[in-house]
């Protein structure tokens, strides 16, 4: 993407902020009308085509959302359950089917029947109950899931008061900020998203740049179907996150945070916005904080429906007004991220095991877990186990006593686990006794840990259909930039429909060099990461679809 144009985005600060305005715009009829656009394109300074091409590819700002009057999930969890067609039937006794969108996903794992109606999402039984939420301002969007440890309690362990819990920020604020990052690099941190990167480092990477504006953005555009664990936190544990973030600012230099909130996650950006003033009343945030020459505050930008915004750099230029495409790297983003500017960008659940590590020091959280892979992890079950919740577990866990002592088995017949996303591996069940809750486990078995989502799939779920829903979410989410990923996941849900709709054979051969070309030649994770379930599920079920090739 131009760096110009990012220059030009950032030229109004972020309280001016492009893409919210476009949001904004969008807020009453579903999409803004070109002359809005146009306006704000003579504003910015940049052409028609940056700001209409900006808004015709998000889920929420696109022309073809228009009317649009309640939006349905049709992520993997909800998809596997088999619960949306019947609220769609329902949601049809009420609106035309042109009035019904989709969403992907809606955080509602645990107990999927999910949809989404004039700013709040519901989900479970809520549909039964439809008539009260259209007609009144009924509380069904409430919902209530378990959260617990099992041993260590750090990112669920209840939150105290202002004062107490940011004790530790205060006490680092009167240390050398490489103290500071000294203890977290002591910790082995890793990155919580997906990714798995030293969180240590990325700090390390920024603070060594020589500017005077540097960002500290928390992706909280948790889009993995199946995750729910950043929602946990941004709605139940907001200072943990804003806590982190505080802590990323002072380390590095950043006197800026932003929240990338998925649109997706409604309730969470009015809770953490609530958590911010808080602090701004405590005199936490603002300039010279607590008599210290630090300065920093938060500013929360709401996505617009975008899967791919959670990879960095796609979500960097979204903040810019820009077209969610990947950037080609190097230049990483902590050297040239936003505006052009250093910056750091951190899942929610990394930010959130900071104030464990300055509370009791990088060694207490080394001490838990595995020598490569420390800490907690946040592990989200969805509504097919018996006890869906969120677990907060010790790295090192084996993965049976996650699903079966914590999670309580399954309530219907599974074969097979979707562990990290869509992106993640598909583990069938002869496999789980095998793994356990760490990077390395899932990585030497041919998985990955990613998000720690775990989403079942049921004993009657055709796996041949799986593999279409995978390739068809990819294909969709695409940012288009890279060829391999624009093209080859359409071709792999074109192929896959084909193979269940008619007697079409897939070629093996052709099928493996697809699937080659989007692991080698993609610009990221998204088309290079779609192959590995699909290979898993080759190799793991060759049974069932040796039907479907030749």
């Amino acid at each position: 993407m131009s760096t110009n144009l990012s220059e030009l985005s950032g030229r109004k600060g972020l309280q001016n902020n492009l893409f919210d305005k476009m949001g904004q715009l969008a807020q009453d009829t579903g999409t803004p009308s070109p002359e809005a656009l146009e306006k704000l394109a003579n504003e910015f300074l940049v052409g028609k085509a940056n700001t209409y091409g900006t808004a015709t590819f998000y889920d929420f700002m696109k022309p073809e959302n228009k009317g649009k009057k309640v939006y349905v999930c049709n992520g993997t969890a909800c998809l596997c359950a088999g619960t949306q067609d019947k609220v769609i039937e329902t949601l049809k006794t009420n609106f035309a089917a042109d009035e019904i969108g989709h969403m992907t996903c809606l955080g509602r794992c645990h107990e999927n029947g999910a949809f989404h109606y004039a700013g709040k999402n519901y989900s479970g039984t809520a549909i039964g109950g439809l008539q009260d939420i259209l007609q009144s301002d009924s509380d069904k969007n409430q919902d209530g899931y378990t959260a617990k440890a099992n041993g260590t309690a750090i990112l669920t362990q209840p939150f105290t008061n202002i004062k107490a819990y940011y004790a530790p920020f205060r006490a680092a604020l009167q240390k050398d900020a490489a103290h500071v990052l000294n203890e977290i690099k002591a910790s082995g941190v890793r990155g919580r998203g997906g990714a798995g990167f030293p969180m240590g480092l990325k700090l390390e990477f920024c603070r060594k740049e020589e500017s005077d504006t540097k960002f500290i953005i928390c992706n909280a555009d948790e889009g993995d179907p199946g995750a729910y664990s950043d929602r946990y936190l941004l709605e139940q544990q907001p200072h943990s996150v804003l806590f982190g973030m505080l802590i990323a600012g002072y380390v590095t230099g950043a006197a800026h945070g932003i929240v990338y909130i998925r649109a997706e996650y409604p309730e969470a950006v009015t809770i953490t916005q609530a958590a911010i003033d808080e602090l701004r009343t405590e005199g936490l945030i603002g300039e010279n904080i607590a008599g210290s020459d630090f300065d920093f505050d938060f500013k929360i930008i709401q996505a617009q429906g975008s899967y791919i915004c959670g990879e960095e750099t796609a979500l960097i230029n979204s903040i810019e007004g820009q077209r969610p495409e990947v950037r080609v790297r190097p230049p990483y983003p902590a050297q040239n991220g936003l505006f052009n500017k250093p910056t750091v960008v951190n899942n929610v659940e990394t930010l959130a095991t900071l104030h464990y590590i300055l509370e009791n020091g990088g060694a207490a959280w080394k001490a838990i877990g595995t020598d490569r892979s420390s800490g907690t992890k946040l592990v989200s079950l969805d509504g097919l186990f018996n006890h869906p919740g969120i677990y907060e577990v010790e790295m090192g866990t084996p993965l049976t006593a996650v699903i079966y002592d914590l999670g309580g088995g399954f309530n219907r017949p599974v074969k097979a686990l979707q562990i990290g996303g869509p992106l993640g591996g598909l583990v069938p069940i002869t496999k789980v006794s095998e793994l356990t809750i760490d990077f390395e486990s899932f990585s030497q078995n041919g998985f990955l840990l990613g998000h720690a989502s775990v989403v079942a799939v049921p004993q009657d779920f055709p796996i041949m259909k799986f593999i279409e829903h995978l390739f068809d979410f990819a294909a969709y989410e695409s940012c288009g930039k890279c060829f391999p990923c624009r093209l080859g996941t359409k071709r792999g849900q074109e192929l896959a429909t084909k193979a269940l709709e008619s007697d079409y054979k897939i070629d093996r051969k052709l099928f493996t060099d697809l699937l080659t070309t989007l692991e080698q030649g993609s610009l990221c994770a998204h088309g290079g990461g779609i192959p590995l379930p699909v290979r898993n599920a080759l190799q793991y079920f060759e049974e069932e679809l040796k039907e479907y090739f030749n």
